[in-house]
This record gives C-alpha cells, structure tokens and sequence, in this order.
C-alpha cells in the first residue's frame, strides 16, 4: 500500500505510534504536517511533534564511534556522557566488524553473562521493527545475555500479584480488566487512587486504531457511575466526568485504604461471609487494622493526620462504598513509590471487605487512568510477534536496578524470594527505550555508564542514551520502513507502509543484526532465510494460522490486508468480570495461589523475613513524604508523573511538546500560594533542589494541585550542566529522584515522588544544549 490519496504534491500515509494511529503528509520525501485518523474518536495531540521529530538536528545520521574508545580500545571510562565528547564517523562495514568483535571477545573472555541487553522497550509500534524483541533474538542466538524482569511502569503489581491471588489472577488483572462498556453497566461507584488521567490513556504498547477510553468515561460519568479521585492533583481525572476530588497528601494511599476498611470494620460494613470463603488472612489484617496487632487502630482519624483528608470524608466514603456496586481502582503511579507493594495489596484488600471482587462492575483493578489499552477489550491470541527465542543464560536483575548492576558487580541482593549477585557486566547494548529517561538519580546512572568496557546504542537520535554511548548505530524511525501495528484489545490491526526514505545512512534494526550475525556465524539462525518484509509476511501468515486453529474468524491473507490497510481485530473479548468464575464455585476455580485464594496474609511473602514487605497490608512510613524528617529540609513533594506533551522522552522536540515548556524549560506547576510564598510568579526560572541534584524549570501556577506538592513531568531530554550546583538545565526531575526499589520483593521503581526546594535562578540560564548533535569528525571510510 503506496498511499491512500495523492494531491497538490502532498502525499498521506497512514501511519501507528504508541500514541495512536493517524497519517503523516508528506512532500518531496519530508514529512510537512499530520492529521489525526478520521476514525478516532478522540485523538492524541501528541501527533503534532511527529514532523519536527522526524527530519530534526538530532536525527544520527551514520554509525559513530567515540573517540577515546576507538583509540584507546574499550574499558571504563568516566567520560562518558560529557556533553563535549567527540565521535569519529565511520562506515557500516567497519562499525560492524568492530562491534561483531567486540561481542566475540567478551563472550571468550567473560561469557555471555557479562553481556547486558537493555532495551526497555517502547521504541517503536510495530510488531516486526520492535527493538527489545529484535536485540534480545540475537543475543539469544549468539549465546545469551544477562537479562532484566519486569517494567518501570508496574513492577511492583507484577511481583506482588502472583503471591496475593496468582500468577493468572495477576495477568487478568493487568492484561483482561472489565471494559468501560462493563463499568457503565454495572458500577455505582468508580473510587480511584491516583486519578484517572486522559493523557496516559492516549498511549499504549502497540498504539490504538483509536482512542475510546476518555469518551467511554464520559459516557460513564453522565451515565450514572459517580467517581471519586483520590489524588493531588485534581486534573488527574477529566472535568467532565464531575469526580469528586480528595487531594490526599502523596505517599499515604496506604494509610486511607487502612482506614475505610476501619470503618467497615467497626460499623459492621465488612462482608465477614466473603472474607471467610474468599480469602485467607482476615483475621489477621483485622486484628492490624483495629488495632490489636500493635495498640495503633488505623482509624480515620489516624489516616487524617498523615493524608491531610478530613477523617469525617473517609468515614463517609467508606459507608459509600458499602452501599452500592463499588470498583477501586489503584492506579499504576501510586506503587511507584516506596514500598509501592502497599497500596496495590490494601486495595485489594479494602475490595475483599466489600465482598463484591467476582461481580460484575465491583471488586478490584489496576490500571484505569494508567493506559489507553487498560479496560478497552482483550485479544484472545497472541499478535503477531518476532520470536526471540530462549536464552541460555540464567542471569537476571529487576529493571530498575541497573546502576546498581554496574556500580557493585557481585554484590549480593533480594529479590521475590531469591538471593542473586549482580553480575560483572563488560557490554551494555540498548537497542530501543532510554534509561535517562526511565531510571532515577541520573547522576548516579551517568556514573554507572562510566563502569562497563563497552556501550553500544541504536537509536533514531542523539539522546543521553546514544551521548553515553561507545558505538551508536542509526536506526529507521517507523515513518522509514513497512510494518505493522496494533495493541492488546485492539480493535484493527493495522499496516505501516513506509512514507518516506531513511535518513542519512540509517538502518533497519533486523538488517544491523543479519550483519551482526553473518560475521559471527549465525546468520541462518538469526534470519531463518528471510528478509524482513518476507518476515512480515511470515508473521501475519502464521498469525491467521494460529486463529484458524483457535477458531476465530480468519482475515483475509497479507496482501489483500496490506492493501486495504487494516483488519477488523477477530474474535476481541469484552470482559465484565474478574474473577468470577472463583467466586461462582472456589473449590472448582482455585486461584494460582498456597491457599487457593486470595491472600490477605502470604505466609510466602512472611517467610521471606523482609522488613520494608510484610506478609500483610501494612503502613510503612517513607521519608519521601510531607511531615517527614527529611521534609523539613526539602518542604515540596515533587510528584514526576507522566507527560501530557509527549511519551515518556520520545519526540521532545517536536511541537506539541515544545508548546507546553517556559522559557524552553520543563515546566513546574506549584501551587499559587507556594509560589508566592517564594516569590515566584509565572513564566520564572526557577531551580528545583535537593541533595541528589538539581535541574532548572519554568513555574506555572495552578489550583490544581493541593498546597505543597509540585508537579514536574517526566520526559525533558537530560542535560547536565558542567555547574557544580545544577544537574540539568532542561528539568529532567530524575536527576532528584532516589535510586531505590520499592522493597526487597519486586524492587519497582520509585520515581514517582521526591522532596525538593524550589528557588529562583538568578542571572541568564545556561542554554539549553542537548538539543544539538556531538561533535563528529568525518567519515573515516566511504
């Protein structure tokens, strides 16, 4: 499929990202403007940074190498990330006979264990060109490599999960949720903890055909389903669904779930029959919660004091939820903090008491507000994937414990039960994602990238990822190559038919690694014999396989798809109830759990012995919080949530994204009265401090968010400053978050919140730089 129309020399191609589906205009092989797909009912302005992006400065244009490696050889090296390091261009022929003996040395010298494969994900939408799927295929056929578990986005939901109602009722929960559709139906009451935020619901891994979760919310809202948003901020959930408002204090979400399940406790509100057949441990989390455990009844009052929420509005909302069909959502923000397990195991807890999990429209989730994808169907077989195959190697970290890896090779640690040692790491290869986005304390990340012998990089641009890196490889963005697209419950699968020619000498991931693996001797295992637009063939084909033996309705063969640009999704599940077939007859569905139920107490998790995990619901107390210790020095909380301007870092310098900066900075919202209190109006460049780091930001002020929190969003390309007293000049708020998991069980990540002083920068900033390439000296090689 060429296009779909061709006038005044402009040319639209349809094209899927993680943000959605829409088409790209393009003239003369640029890329000039975007218009959404006239299907979608609500897209993403997240499209408009897609033509700047595209054809920007930052584009790597050919293989590079640093200078200081290729003429010193690998080793660690401290210099790493300085942003005056130079790179020498070089040919394909030579940047990959480097790097395919470089992979051949550490594997003689170290074994494959001592090489890291990166790449988290998030690179591009489609189901062929999808970086962590094609590097960690190669790295399987060469030998294997040291791997990480889990995600940033929910780890701490991925490990707790499977211990408290199993290993199926943890994927249910994640992956098959009831559909907007299902909570309009059924539910009288939608309370969520940590919003319902419309612009994580414009993204989601593999893109939508189309946006339905904001409108089906709306719908729900003037429908009759009442929500309430248990958050700082108030715009976490859109004006329109008229959610009532509780501005809790962050980092207390565990103690309010303690104390509405007092209340239902103390007033006879708890469903004593369900927890008797449903679960194990109540008598336990009762004695806690009253209580009798340790002399503290986690009462309203008790919760009142650490929440900053009137005790009177949680002992009201309890008795709300008592009478009627209630849903609580604990969204995936809220565990992304210090002892993250909490909240996810008290929610779930507080939804056993109402005795309502198993019915249609009540019971538990995770994830509404969280992704576009989160309660917008399920699809019944796998989409059509690169296989990767096995990896040889038994070597595992959590993936937001990467610095540590680096920084203390052999060091002992926990993790869900185990006791593993960090390996001795000599090669980091990322292909796709960009840990100085993802990860905390980049200061410290930065450090840890001075440690290994060698770090390769493909990337479509110069990020702080590729500036950190020995030798970076350009790749093709999605707009440069065919491929297709679509996310779990989808509701097309849809192609991406190239729009417009490589830039400079960019590849495509799958041809660097046939290279790779024709040099180190498996190139037949690597490509099996095809090219990859055979492999895309190949994966649809064995896709409408797999259906047909599934019996679902087959789509029609590739090519008549590709011309007509998509399928119908077959056979989309619409879930309405988790759990329910365990609630029906639990003898017959046990859960994948000790007991066969939901646990409530883990005697597992007890056995472990870790002090920031308990085997129950517990508040555990972080010095991230307002009223700590540690407040008194830093008195804001920063909350580091998702962008509204962009995914994650991708395409910061496009329009949309550069719409929503002050004075070229992140900005910062803060409440008016703490501006003033600083004197500091809109529009000032301020610096945001602590003893981590420092980065520079623009304030706006809002009444959206409760006194005393500041909200600065993720995503701003990290910019370090060679100051000895600013980390970042551009406002990446992880060079102030804290470098710890979220407990010894699941070590999720902990960026979400981090106290901080906010002050003005006096005099002219420093200029924002990173949106310039390195230094390149020319090619050394034609």
């Amino acid at each position: 499929m060429a296009h779909r129309e061709d006038r005044s020399a402009v040319t639209a191609y349809p094209t899927s990202s993680h943000w959605g589906t829409y088409e790209v205009l393009v003239r003369d092989g640029t890329v000039v403007d975007v218009r959404p797909d006239p299907a979608d009912p609500a897209p993403s302005p997240m499209i408009r940074n897609a033509p700047a992006a595209q054809h920007h400065a930052t584009r790597v244009a050919q293989p590079v190498v640093r200078r200081r490696w290729l003429e010193n050889g690998p080793g660690p090296d401290d210099r790493r990330g300085d942003p005056d390091d130079e790179y020498v261009a070089v040919g394909w022929e030579t940047a990959l006979d480097l790097l395919a003996a470089e992979l051949d040395r550490v594997r003689r010298e170290h074994g494959n264990t001592a090489i890291y494969g990166g790449s988290y994900g998030w690179a591009s939408a489609g189901r062929l060109h999808h970086s962590q799927s094609q590097l960690h295929r190669f790295l399987n056929i060469i030998g294997g490599y040291t791997r990480s578990r889990n995600t940033y986005s929910h780890a701490a939901v991925e490990v707790l999960f499977p211990h408290v109602v199993g290993a199926r009722g943890g994927y249910e929960l994640l992956r098959r949720p009831p559909t907007w559709r299902a909570i309009a139906e059924h539910t009288d009451l939608l309370v969520s903890f940590g919003g319902l935020r419309v612009s994580n619901m414009w993204n989601a891994s593999g893109g939508r055909a189309a946006h339905t979760a904001e409108p089906e919310l709306l719908v729900a809202a003037r429908g009759g389903v009442r929500m309430v948003s248990v958050s700082p901020l108030r715009d976490d959930t859109p004006a329109g669904a008229a959610a009532e408002w509780l501005p809790i204090s962050p980092g207390t979400d565990t103690a309010v779930l303690l104390a509405l399940m007092h209340t239902l406790f103390e007033e006879g509100l708890a469903d004593t029959g369900f927890l008797d057949r449903y679960t194990v441990g109540a008598a336990e989390l009762r004695g806690y919660v009253t209580g009798d455990v340790d002399g503290i009844a986690k009462s309203p009052e008790w919760a009142a004091e650490l929440s900053g929420l009137p005790a009177d509005a949680l002992r009201d909302l309890a008795r709300r939820m008592a009478a009627g069909r209630t849903l609580v959502n604990v969204g995936w923000s809220v565990q992304r903090a210090r002892h993250g397990e909490q909240p996810l195991w008290a929610g779930i807890a507080l939804a056993a008491c109402l005795g309502q999990i198993g019915l249609p429209g009540g019971g538990f989730a995770t994830g509404y507000g969280s992704m576009g994808s989160y309660g917008g169907g399920a699809t019944p077989d796998a989409l059509p994937t690169l296989p990767q195959g096995a990896n040889p190697v038994d070597s595992v970290i959590p993936v937001a414990r990467v610095s540590d890896m680096l920084l203390h090779p052999g060091a002992p640690f926990d993790f869900d039960g185990r006791r593993l040692r960090y390996p001795d790491i000599r090669l980091v290869y990322w292909s796709g994602g960009n840990p100085f986005h993802h990860h905390q304390d980049l200061n410290r990340l930065s450090r840890a990238f001075g440690r290994p012998e060698t770090v390769v990089v493909h990337e479509t641009h110069w990020t702080a990822t590729a500036r950190h890196a020995d030798i970076v490889l350009p790749s093709t963005t999605s707009l440069e190559r065919d491929d297709i697209a679509a996310s779990q419950g989808d509701l097309r699968l849809r192609a991406m038919p190239r729009a417009v020619p490589p830039h400079g000498a960019a590849r495509d991931e799958y041809d660097m690694f046939a290279g790779l693996a024709e040099r180190l001797g498996v190139g037949k295992e690597f490509t099996e014999g095809r090219t990859s637009a055979e492999w895309l063939t190949h994966l649809y084909e064995e896709w409408r396989g797999r259906l047909r033996a599934s019996g679902v309705e087959v789509p029609p063969p590739f090519a008549e798809f590709w011309a007509a640009g998509g399928v119908p999704m077959p056979g989309r599940i619409e879930p309405t109830t988790l759990f329910g077939e365990f609630r029906a007859d639990p003898g017959a569905h046990p859960l994948g759990t000790p007991s066969g139920r939901i646990e409530l107490y883990s005697a597992t998790i007890a056995g472990f012995g870790y002090p920031d995990c308990p085997g129950r619901p517990t508040w555990l107390d972080s010095e991230e919080r307002l009223g700590s210790a540690r407040s008194r020095r830093w008195p804001l909380l920063l909350i580091a949530n998702q962008p509204t301007g962009r995914l994650h870092s991708q395409q910061d310098m496009g329009a949309h994204s550069r719409s929503e900066k002050v004075a070229g900075r992140a900005p910062i919202r803060m409440h008016p009265a703490d501006a003033a209190a600083r004197g500091l109006t809109d529009g000032d460049v301020v610096r945001v401090v602590n003893d981590r780091g420092s980065c520079l930001a623009g304030v706006r002020t809002s009444t959206d968010l409760r006194r005393g929190v500041v909200q600065l969003a993720t995503g701003a390309w990290f910019d370090p400053s060679a100051a000895p007293d600013l980390s970042c000049v551009h406002g990446n708020p992880n060079v102030l978050t804290s470098d710890v998991g979220t407990s010894a069980l699941s070590h999720g990540c902990t960026g979400q919140l981090a106290l901080v002083e906010v002050e003005r920068f006096d005099g002219t900033p420093p200029p924002v730089r990173v949106f310039a390439p390195p230094r390149i000296t020319p090619a050394r090689e034609a």
